[in-house]
């Protein structure tokens, strides 16, 4: 039993198929507590399904999936317990404000207010006062998603594109606040078109072509398999 949660995630030859295409194809992937895993790869690639099965939203067609040692067909409540998602896009509700939106999470998760405030204050939003969600500019909307899904320090955070729409100091933020987070022993997998960020933070870098991947390892593995000085130029060099 110990060694199954030693590894908080395990993915094992995930298929997923819609009618009469494959977007993900026997894709493998194992994380220890405390690691960050950035999936890159242009639109189309598989990233956001293969987030969204281990988040447990959709079902691979074949393939066993496990985070904690649990699978979702046999416990879906424990399973979730294990997680915290941030999706790539979501709507909010009209008129709440950013303490109402996240107490509500906090709430569905056992969580106090309290916990909502400290959640926002960790993203700077904690000034935000009555202004509605609806008004928040893409960075805000952002980081709103990023405390949500850091409610409660869950082992697993799964982030789908979470620097979108963040300006410079923001970005520097993130990066600190993954860190501190995989410092915690939580373990961290992201979504990103921005290599710079996947370079900074990640330990281990899949890159994804129409659902397949294409290679995977260490930023400096990669860099030395392809001779190259930045994930930037190997990206170039694996796509082109």
């Amino acid at each position: 039993m110990a060694e199954a949660i030693e590894k908080i995630v395990k993915m094992q030859g995930v298929h997923k198929r819609y009618k009469d295409q494959t977007v993900v194809e026997d894709f493998h992937l194992t994380a220890e507590a405390g690691r960050i895993i950035a999936l890159c790869g242009g639109n189309g690639a598989g990233k956001s399904t293969i987030l969204r099965m281990l988040a447990g939203i959709i079902q691979p067609t074949r393939g066993e999936i496990a985070v904690c040692g649990i699978r979702l067909r046999d416990d879906r409540a424990a399973y979730a317990r294990q997680i915290g998602y941030m999706p790539d896009d979501y709507r909010f509700s009209g008129g709440l404000t950013a303490l109402e939106t996240l107490g509500f999470w906090a709430k569905l998760k056992g969580l106090d207010l309290q916990a909502a405030r400290a959640a926002l204050a960790e993203a700077g939003l904690e000034d935000t006062g009555k202004k509605p969600v609806s008004s928040f500019s893409k960075g805000m909307r952002q980081r709103l998603m990023f405390a949500q899904a850091m409610l409660a320090h869950p082992p697993l955070v799964i982030l789908d594109e979470p620097t979108n729409g963040l300006d410079p100091h923001w970005l520097e933020r993130f990066v600190d606040l993954v860190r501190d987070a995989a410092g915690r022993g939580q373990t961290v997998l992201l979504s990103t078109h921005q290599l710079s960020i996947a370079e900074t933070v990640a330990d281990e870098i899949y890159f994804l072509q129409n659902g397949v991947v294409k290679m995977s390892g260490t930023p400096a593995e990669i860099r030395k398999q392809l001779g190259t000085s930045g994930l930037g130029e190997a990206y170039a060099q694996m796509f082109s």
